[in-house]
Formats: C-alpha cells, structure tokens, sequence
C-alpha cells in the first residue's frame, strides 16, 4: 500500500505533519516501539508507531529520526496521548531527514492502525494472500469460538503449505496445525527455542534459521505487547515492547515454521511477520486472564510478610481456592515456590542494544521481579505430573495456567501453588512439585536467554496444610532459593529435601574461607593425584559415602581391602587427619561439599 491511503481512511484519522512530497512510498509493514533505538527490530519499509516514551526532552528527537531514517522505514506516526500534541521538535527532525510524519488522535488505539494497515498490505499481494491473512484476523478477533492460533496455523498450513507451530520462550507448545502432522517431540521444541533465545541475545534480526536433525526450521519472534499501556490510542492492544531486550527475550513466544526462510520473497516474509503481530493480541489475552491470581497472590502474600492473623490469610485462602481450583469442592494444600532472576552488572552488558541504549538505564539495573514472575508462570504452566496429582486426573479441573497465581515483591517472584487435598493415608511428605523436575525440561532453553550475564535460581516449599504454615513455607523456599543460588550454573533449583543443616549453612560461609579450607584439606590430595594417579579424592569420597565400611567401599571401588587400607593411609598421612574420628570425617565430608 502507498502512504497517502492511510489519509484515505476516516476510521484512522490520521493527520499528516510533514512529508507531503513523500506519500508515494510503499509501506510493507507496521511496528509499534518506545524504544530509543528500535533498529533491531527493523527491516525497511515499515510504518513505525510511537507512543513517545522515549523522548525525555527535545534534543531526543533527532537521534530517533535518524536511526528510523537508517533503517529505511516509510514513514513515522506518533500518539498524542502522552504530550497532548506531538512536539515541535520531531516535526523539524522529520521534516530535515525527508520521513513522513502523522499525528495518532488519542481515541485511536495502534493495534486498529496494525490491523488497517497489515490487512491492506496483504491485499496488494499474489495468490489471494489477503484472504488468508483477513481469516487469521477475523479468527483470532472472534473470541473463543475462533480457536485461537491453532485457527491461524490451520490456515497456514491449508493455504500456504506451512506446517508451523507457536512454542513459548521455554519451548512449550502453546498452538500447533492439526494439519503439521505429529507434535514436534520436546527434545525439538526446546532446541529451538534455545536457538532462538540465543539469536536474540545476540542481536540477530529475524527470522532465524535454525536446523535440527536434519530438518530446517525459521524461527519468528511473537513479541508481547502488553508489557504497559502505550502513550497513544487508549485502546486495549495500543502496548509497546519498551522493557530491556534481556526481559523481553526471556518472555517472548515464537512462531516455527518448517521452511528455510532464507530465499523467500519479501511478500511471504511480511505475511509471516503479520501472523505473528495476530498470534501477540492471543498472547496479550493470555497475559490479562492472568491477572485476577496474580492479584490474589499479591494479597496473600502481603498479609503473610505483615504478619496478618492466620484467620485473616485462611480466608483470603478459601477466596482464592475457587478461582484456581474451580470445581475440586475440597480446600486444597499450598505450596509456595520462590524464584529471582539476577544479571551481572560488571561485564553483563548484552549483545545487540544495550541496556542505556533501550530504555536509558545502566547494565544491571533491570528490576527483576516482573521478569522473574514472567518466567515462573512460565515454568509452572505445565509442570512435570506429581504425587499429588494421583487420583486427581488433570482433565476434572481447570487448564493447568489456570492454577497458576504469581506475586513478585522486589526482586523476588513468589507463586501460591494449590495442590489438590491428598488422602488421609498419604501423609504428603513428598506430595507436590520437585524443584529439579520443574527445571528438566526449560534448562536448556533458559540458559540460552540468560546468556553469560544472567542466572535464576527457584526453591521449593514443602506442602502445607493451612494458612498457619504458609509463612514458614515461605521462608523455606526462600532459604532453598539461597542454597540454589550458591550453586554454579545459570538455571538452578533446591527444595525443601535439601535444607539439611550442612547445606542450610555451606551457601553463607565466606568464598575465601572455603576456599581456604578445602584448599588445606584437599590440594595435598589432589597434587598426589595428579603426580601418582592414586585416585585419592575418589577414594575418600566413597570411604565416607560408606560410612567408613572397608567391605562395601572396596566392593563399590572393585579393591581389595588392603588397597583400600593403603589409599585411606596414604590420605591421613598427607593431611594429618585421622579417619576413624568422627570430627576429621566429617571435616573432609564438607570440604568435598564445598569443593
């Protein structure tokens, strides 16, 4: 379409500020950003929609202007809800690097301008693709009769011969075609979301190509716009990505498409590109239903930090219990799971746009707790089954997002997850979810977002029983997120299980004083290993793993005793420890922990 059609329509209202002699350019797509420096996200040829969030003050124009007029977009409209008119200063920006300007009527929401503008873009193009994109509309538009994305990736499949699916950022199947044939296994899934967190990080533009077991898959981000209203339209879906790229990554869907995308036409790319702007409003739904637990949580928890009266959090239970677990008719047990995400502020910058240049602030100064709740509703969507879902069939209640109620509170993300009541001759001990299975499956995936400049960590309460229990269920799992912490990896997790007393204070001794300590007790060792190939530290790690019995250590070491004997020697002579003393065992029990 050519820019002076977007004058033609009275339902966009439209006023044109600048660029009179330019209105023969052709548009190819549409992006809604408040980012300083959206060029990323850019391919040329766009109608670039801006609330104005980015503009501090005037000298932020010109800079804005120039990188929109680099990356080769059509024209620029701009909301006038934030500032009531657009400012004098990106009308002479524009009009000095020849871009067209329109001013966006506050009672205009962008997501009709996206709609207006992808729907007559699609029309100009060959083989009724108009039609094709028209129907993904009017389906996803019309509520849940529609079917939501599975409707979209139907037609992709039936029209354009495209088997595609919407995975989420951790690979977890959200829509898929009855047409695409057998579900992508969750080996598959995960790889490429891994591959497309990490081409992300890196500042790659999409779609991405990615490859998995022989197959080629292109890879198109589903950027979530709901993350806070726009400064224009006022209307619901008028929202705009602004967030640090490093949070918006970890949150994004992506829609995969079993096609290189490397020789398409422009044409075919730009309709793939609208599918996705469609799937982001079912994202946007998503993210709204989620809002009454979310509020519950946020209540709840604020009464157990306070110190409310257990009758008083009892009741906010019994609230709550109805609207995640609908139809049960029994007051469920809880569980309180702990997550927070946190990045390097020393050599964490990202690749791509930094952190200052998206939204202004310093590497490191993300606030972690909406991205921690993002990622935690993630995980919990479709947890591995539990104990406590025996006899409790997933089909009698609610889908399982519907059980999901996240709160953050500074950097913490805290979930209220309900557990069906189990039976009185279970005890529930080992009821619920388990902190490692919760991670199996996003690991891989999480690790390629975090990159090398960020780590979550996640702990686990034990069930409990009533509200009475829920603030040391709290405390639990925030001590079990601790001992998580003092673990290597970006993607780690301890529960309840593990909160023995050595691991409750191994994660609060000092780093120089445990280096210090394992250093006098194990280098002596490992240097002789090294030297001698004696395989001591193996040794003593089974000796004591055996509880000082010579006949199972050397049955499990495939020794005989007397070797064993020789090794266990020639360790207390190197330390001077003695291992048939409780306190020199245990002594070398922790420094191996530590180690």
């Amino acid at each position: 379409m050519r820019l002076r059609a977007l004058l033609d329509s009275d339902a966009l209202g439209l006023r044109l500020l600048g660029g009179e002699d330019e209105l023969d350019r052709s548009v190819r797509g549409v992006m809604t950003t408040d980012l300083r420096d959206p060029s990323r996200y850019l391919s040329g040829g766009e109608l670039v929609l801006t609330g104005l969030a980015w503009r501090r003050d005037a000298a932020d124009s010109e800079p804005f202007v120039r990188i929109l007029v680099a990356a080769g977009v059509a024209a620029l409209a701009a909301g006038e809800a934030e500032l009531g008119t657009v400012p004098d200063d990106l009308v002479v920006a524009c009009a000095r690097h020849r871009l067209p300007l329109f001013a966006v009527n506050e009672s205009v929401a962008f997501a009709t301008v996206t709609e207006h503008v992808v729907r007559q873009v699609s029309g100009e193009r060959a083989g009724d693709l108009a039609a094709v994109v028209d129907r993904h509309r009017r389906m996803m538009t019309s509520g849940p009769a529609g079917g939501g994305p599975d409707v979209v990736l139907d037609l992709l499949g039936s029209d354009l011969d495209l088997r595609a699916w919407v995975l989420s950022s951790t690979g977890r199947a959200i829509a898929g075609s009855n047409l695409s044939g057998p579900a992508l296994p969750a080996e598959v899934r995960a790889t490429l979301a891994a591959e497309h967190l990490a081409a992300s990080r890196a500042g790659r533009r999409g779609p991405y190509r990615a490859t998995v077991d022989g197959t080629a898959y292109s890879l198109f981000p589903i950027h979530g716009w709901g993350h806070r209203p726009a400064a224009s339209g006022g209307g619901r879906g008028s929202t705009v990505a602004s967030r640090d790229v490093r949070e918006t990554v970890l949150s994004d869907w992506l829609l995969a498409v079993e096609a290189d995308a490397g020789d398409w036409p422009d044409e075919r790319l730009d309709l793939l590109r609208g599918v996705a702007q469609l799937i982001a409003v079912e994202r946007d739904r998503r993210d709204a239903a989620r809002t009454v637990r979310r509020r519950l949580a946020q209540e709840v928890l604020e009464l157990v930090q306070t110190g409310a009266a257990s009758a008083e959090i009892a009741a906010r239970l019994r609230v709550a219990a109805p609207v995640l677990l609908p139809g049960l008719g029994a007051a469920p047990h809880w569980q309180v799971v702990v997550a927070r995400v946190e990045w390097d502020e020393v050599g964490g910058r990202p690749a791509g746009p930094s952190a200052e240049e998206v939204r202004g602030t310093r590497a490191g100064e993300i606030d972690g707790g909406p991205v921690a709740q993002t990622l935690l509703e993630e995980i919990l969507v479709a947890p591995p089954p539990s104990s406590s879902d025996r006899g409790h069939p997933q089909s009698s209640g609610p889908d399982q997002s519907d059980r999901i109620a996240v709160a953050h509170t500074g950097e913490e993300a805290i979930a209220l997850v309900p557990l069906p009541a189990v039976s009185a001759e279970h005890d529930g001990s080992e009821s619920g979810l388990h902190a490692e299975a919760l991670l199996e499956a996003v690991r891989g995936p999480l690790s390629a977002g975090l990159s090398d400049d960020g780590r979550l960590t996640l702990g686990v309460s034990a069930a409990v029983h009533s509200a009475e229990g829920l603030r040391g269920a709290l405390e639990e799992a925030r001590h079990a997120r601790r001992v998580a912490a003092a673990r290597p990896g970006r993607v780690c997790a301890a529960g309840h299980q593990e909160l023995a007393s050595h691991v409750l204070l191994l994660p609060f001794v000092p780093d120089d004083v445990r280096r210090a300590f394992t250093a006098r007790l194990l280098d002596p060792l490992r240097d002789y290993d090294r030297r001698h190939r004696a395989e001591l530290i193996p040794t003593l790690e089974a000796f004591l793993d055996c509880d000082g019995s010579w006949t199972r250590c050397a049955n499990r070491l495939h020794l005989h005793v007397n070797t064993l004997r020789y090794r266990v020697g020639r360790i207390e002579q190197l330390t001077g420890r003695d291992l048939s003393r409780l306190e020199d065992k245990l002594d070398f029990f922790l420094a191996l922990r530590m180690s």
